[in-house]
């Protein structure tokens, strides 16, 4: 069975409706955690890595000390394995980061289900897609740039590796786990959080054909050969 190691930085994160879908494709999913008081995984027997979001900016130098550059060795030892990765909001500007780019605060913040804008033939899918994120990417040089918005770089490609801003992984289930957690900033930015629950309830099934086809691509642009 292939097997996917999937990096959370919070608790209440789980992989959701991406999990879900490369499981339905035959991948067992590790959920692991990367933070201050997490070693560093071993890739050892993994067929591609997942990083998911995080609440801490990559820009954030005491991040950076704590665990985010051990983060950052993980994406190089992946490099080095030819192991491909598909990287969510956080993850995405990890990548980001990694191959030369730029992540810098955003004049506005995105929180709410919103379409995007896909470009260079990428097909992925112009959504809506679930975006909580007030950071955007500056691509490097080598990255195609797959999808964006008014406000933010949505995907891209560099290398074997993709990255998505928005938050294909978001079902009602994580997204209630993540307002128990605190809701504060999201209503600190005008988001009426009971209407949002509401209306990702209402998404969801469609969500969940959307992370489907998004993992289908990765799949098809990333994995050469998984036996």
């Amino acid at each position: 069975m292939s097997r996917a190691l999937v990096l959370r930085h919070h608790l209440e994160d789980h992989s959701g409706l991406i999990g879900q879908a490369f499981e339905d494709r035959g991948f067992e999913i590790d959920l692991r955690m990367m933070n201050a008081e997490s070693p560093s995984p071993d890739l050892d027997g993994y067929d591609v890595l997942v990083i998911l979001g995080s609440k801490s900016a990559v820009y954030d130098e005491e991040v950076g000390e704590a665990w985010f550059g051990r983060e950052l060795e993980l994406i190089a030892e992946a490099e080095r394995r030819d192991l491909p990765i598909f990287g969510i909001c956080f993850g995405a500007q990890a990548l980001c980061i990694y191959h030369g780019g730029v992540v810098e605060r955003s004049s506005e913040p995105e929180i709410g289900w919103y379409e995007i804008e896909p470009c260079n033939g990428s097909g992925v899918a112009p959504g809506p897609w679930f975006e909580f994120h007030f950071d955007h990417c500056r691509l490097p040089e080598r990255a195609e740039l797959w999808a964006t918005s008014p406000r933010a770089v949505q995907a891209f490609r560099v290398g074997r590796h993709i990255g998505v801003q928005f938050h294909p992984e978001i079902d009602h289930l994580q997204l209630r786990d993540w307002f128990a957690g605190g809701a504060d900033e999201a209503r600190e930015f005008g988001v009426d959080v009971e209407a949002l629950m509401e209306e990702t309830v209402k998404e969801t099934p469609a969500a969940r054909e959307r992370a489907g086809a998004l993992v289908d691509l990765f799949l098809t642009q990333s994995v050469r050969s998984i036996a």
